[in-house]
């Protein structure tokens, strides 16, 4: 099993060393401007440098540890993935409980379902300026617009896997005696998990997109105001650097919730083979 990870992971590494090497080549031969697309090996140097702390470590006052996470990126990084959970926590703590309603009762989905597909299209940084004048600047407009973004994904998903649920598993269910919440508890609710969890992974990238645009607006710190801070000053190497730690950052969530699905969809899999 490991080998095959490892012969996959291998394969997924070929175009970006490829992009990378013919970026590289035609940074060497002078064909870009290095104010405008620098090289990757000056990237790479503005990553480490932004990743290393400021400040040479004080024994009196800092331990080791500290020092180690006082670099502006640890810093930027850990502002960003805070606001994405608090903020992917109540949007989908919201979504849950509404979706498993509308999608179990047809008289909930009734009324609110207009309202639901008149809100949905609406993209969350179209209430940048209302987020703004409601909670001012800082972590709440950031969070707001975050919750906001993962709403509607794990709304939708919750809603779809309630009410898609074959109705042989309903009819067996009743047949045998069981109650409504019963039902609900041990048929609807695990027939639907595999749609829920994909909700929740469409949830989390649109909550990490939501942020880097929040804080390029609303807030004083985190990857995406290291990013308009670096385009102010024309530094090319650091908007890439913040980009590539974006990159890093929304891969690591990604294959981390994919894992977590593979895990609770166990016996989902088992059945399908």
């Amino acid at each position: 099993m490991a080998r095959i990870d490892w012969r996959e992971a291998g394969i997924g590494l070929v175009v970006p060393v490829a992009v990378v090497a013919v970026w590289q080549l035609a940074s060497s031969l002078g064909w870009v401007n290095p104010q405008v697309l620098p090289s990757p090996w000056a990237v790479v140097t503005k990553w480490v440098e932004y990743l290393l702390p400021l400040q040479p470590r004080d024994p009196a006052t800092q331990s080791w540890l500290a020092w180690a996470f006082s670099g502006e990126l640890i810093h930027d990084s850990l502002g960003s993935l805070y606001r994405v959970v608090v903020g992917f926590a109540i949007g989908a703590g919201l979504a849950l409980p509404i979706g498993l309603s509308m999608g179990a009762s047809p008289r909930m989905y009734a009324w609110l379902n207009p309202l639901v597909q008149l809100l949905r299209p609406i993209p969350p940084i179209a209430y940048i300026p209302l987020s703004i004048l409601w909670f001012g600047l800082g972590n709440p407009p950031a969070v707001f617009l975050i919750a906001l973004g993962a709403f509607f994904p794990v709304l939708m998903n919750t809603i779809a896997g309630v009410r898609q649920v074959d109705g042989i598993y309903i009819r067996a269910a009743r047949n045998l005696g069981a109650s409504g919440g019963t039902l609900f508890v041990r048929v609807i609710l695990p027939a639907a998990v595999p749609y829920i969890l994909s909700g929740v992974r469409i949830g989390i990238g649109t909550a990490f997109i939501v942020v880097i645009v929040a804080e390029m607006i609303a807030v004083s710190n985190g990857l995406g105001f290291r990013i308009t801070e670096a385009r102010e000053y024309f530094w090319s190497d650091k908007i890439i650097a913040g980009m590539f730690t974006i990159g890093l950052l929304g891969l690591a969530i990604d294959v981390g919730v994919n894992r977590l699905n593979n895990h609770l969809l166990r016996w989902h899999r088992g059945l399908e083979n």
